[in-house]
């Protein structure tokens, strides 16, 4: 077999392959195997008739399609590893020449990754703000608990903002009930806009037992977006009554004694949670300052291919219809030239990103081992509720190792660009990343070296004790 290479673009190449007919023979056997178990012919066994039996039963033409199809998959892969490409979408094969007994040629085009000509890492500057707790965040999560504390206490006055009632609501659209929005004894909080709008400014003036009528979109059910007129009715007015802040209230609400104890520790889970914004944040600075820094051609099919499936994700809750989907897009204050602009953007930054990574991780050469990819198929199943080999046979099933195997090796090269880069906070202050992205590579070795050294010493401490044990145990021998 022949191949030779045509760059098309800095993302596509076309790939002519000629296979002589001599190297077909193999694939032509199979097919007539194939075929023999397939056709029956009178005074033949199953799998026995004679391959001129069997091509005069279907045809010469028949059993080279059946071989072209069978050889174009492996010739193209062959193809694709002599040459040292790396694909990343489907190829498009157009089979040019086929003479039997002579030879096969085809063409492949497809996307490949291309050429990046990659900054220099260790002038990556990535700058973030500091981790700040402030007293008003400390105050945000006592009173937090406060409320999960606290007791709710009927009131006999109208309904105000914040407090808890409990509703009827009925609907109709052009006069006719709507079964499905209708409910009894709904709780709900004043202000919290968890259900349709206009529901809390109509509830507010009211009192128990008193009901409105207002006009609103529907968001579900048969008639969503659709103009309703809905009914609520107040059956309850409640206010949440809040506990006092004292040293009973942390004993009642944590493992602590005093308020300044609890204070303490949400202090300290404060400063966690934005200790890991950070990380987050440096993370995406990473990339983007890359991003910045670097000239990565777009292969436009896979970027399309990305578009088009969010479209289709977008818009398949809504059977397609494009009229609602364009009309969604209206009452959420955008439109549907926004969302293909922000779509499109959103596919090449993603494609950018992988393709940077990807080039990245080649020149550092990140290797995945088997703990990084237990960790994180530990941290998915624990996301989809599922055990780990559980979730390992759906993504066997699905074909999404590979995809899960690349993601684990982009996340290890952001670790790897992060370690080689300056980072600091807006105040100047270098920042220590170890916590989230591990040990840099100088670390890791001169941690497995004292591991190494400790280990020596403890085996040579052993063998220091054996050699004694065995000396006294001669001496013991030799006094008897």
């Amino acid at each position: 077999m022949k191949s030779t290479v045509e760059k098309l673009s800095p993302t596509r190449v076309r790939i002519n392959v000629e296979v002589p007919f001599a190297e077909l023979e193999p694939d032509i056997d199979k097919a007539f195997k194939q075929l023999a178990k397939q056709i029956r012919l009178p005074g033949f066994r199953p799998g026995k008739a004679p391959r001129k039996l069997l091509e005069a039963r279907v045809g010469r033409g028949a059993v080279l399609e059946q071989v072209v199809n069978d050889a174009l998959p492996v010739r193209y892969s062959q193809a694709i590893t002599s040459e040292s490409l790396q694909p990343i979408g489907q190829p498009e094969i157009e089979v040019t020449k086929l003479e039997d007994n002579e030879e096969l040629v085809f063409t492949a085009e497809v996307d490949v990754r291309p050429e990046i000509d990659l900054p220099d890492l260790s002038t990556v500057k990535i700058v973030v703000d500091p981790v700040s707790v402030t007293d008003e965040d400390i105050d945000a999560e006592v009173e937090a608990l406060q409320k999960r504390f606290g007791t709710l206490t009927g009131v006999d006055r109208a309904a105000e903002d914040g407090d808890f009632v409990s509703i009827d609501l009925s609907a109709t659209v052009d006069g006719k009930d709507v079964p499905e929005a209708q409910t009894e004894g709904l709780s709900h909080e004043i202000g919290s806009g968890q259900l349709i709008d206009g529901l809390d400014e109509a509830i507010i003036g009211l009192k128990e037992g008193e009901s409105k009528t207002f006009t609103t979109k529907l968001v579900a059910g048969e008639h969503a977006g659709q103009d309703a007129e809905v009914t609520v009715t107040v059956k309850s007015v409640k206010v949440r009554e809040l506990p006092e802040l004292d040293d009973e209230f942390a004993q009642l609400a944590s493992e602590f004694d005093t308020i300044d104890e609890l204070r303490a520790d949400l202090r300290e889970k404060v400063t966690r949670v934005k200790t890991v914004q950070q990380a987050e944040t440096i993370r995406d600075k990473a990339i983007e300052v890359l991003l910045e820094q670097t000239e990565v051609p777009l292969p436009e099919a896979v970027v399309q291919a990305q578009v088009d499936d969010a479209l289709h994700n977008a818009i398949h809750g809504l059977d397609h219809d494009e009229e609602r989907f364009a009309e969604q897009l209206k009452e959420q204050g955008s439109s549907r030239e926004e969302f293909d602009a922000d779509n499109r953007a959103n596919a090449e930054k993603a494609i950018k990103t992988q393709l940077l990574m990807d080039a990245i991780a080649d020149k550092l050469e990140i290797q995945v081992g088997q703990n990084d990819l237990t960790e994180r198929l530990v941290l998915m199943s624990r996301q989809y509720g599922l055990e780990p080999q559980q979730l390992l046979q759906l993504l066997q099933q699905n074909n999404q190792l590979p995809a899960m195997f690349a993601d684990v090796r982009r996340g290890l090269t952001v670790a790897a660009v992060v370690h080689g880069a300056s980072v600091t906070d807006t105040d100047g202050n270098e920042i220590d990343t170890t916590e989230f992205f591990g040990p840099s590579g100088e670390q890791a070795a001169a941690e497995a070296g004292e591991a190494t050294d400790e280990s020596e010493t403890d085996e040579s401490e052993a063998g220091d004790e054996t050699e004694t044990d065995a000396s006294d145990a001669a001496e013991a021998d030799d006094n008897k």
